[in-house]
């Protein structure tokens, strides 16, 4: 019932900058926190960052302050904007959404996007 779409992924030198969009739509009202996962092919996938309807933000070890996640106008949309982008940072980039606290955050049962790709290369 819980419908997320996310969009901005791409090609991106490394040093540069990329902004990811995701939006919520259907029974949505009952989110407590959107963000971001990603994932590299043989490997588990980690939270980017997370943002709840506290406005709490919470981001991976490996952010170290070069990602920001920020509410749109409305707030069933949220972005990712990611700065000084590493090659290690290529991956899966997927909207996530849950019902839940941290703890759970991150399960199959949670809403997931359908992943868009980020190419951190020369």
């Amino acid at each position: 019932q819980v419908h997320l779409a996310e969009s901005g992924g791409g090609l991106v030198q490394p040093g540069g900058s990329l902004r990811l969009s995701c939006s919520a739509s259907g029974s949505s009202e009952t989110i407590y926190a959107m963000g971001w996962f990603r994932q590299v092919p043989g490997k588990q996938r980690e939270l980017v960052a997370a943002l709840t309807t506290r406005d709490d933000r919470h981001f991976g070890d490996f952010v170290k302050g070069r990602f920001t996640i920020d509410r749109a106008n409305a707030k069933n949309v949220v972005t990712l904007q990611m700065s000084s982008l590493r090659p290690e940072d290529t991956a899966i980039y997927y909207c996530w959404g849950s019902n839940s606290g941290s703890y759970f955050w991150g399960a199959s049962y949670d809403y997931w996007g359908q992943g868009t790709r980020v190419n951190v290369s020369s």
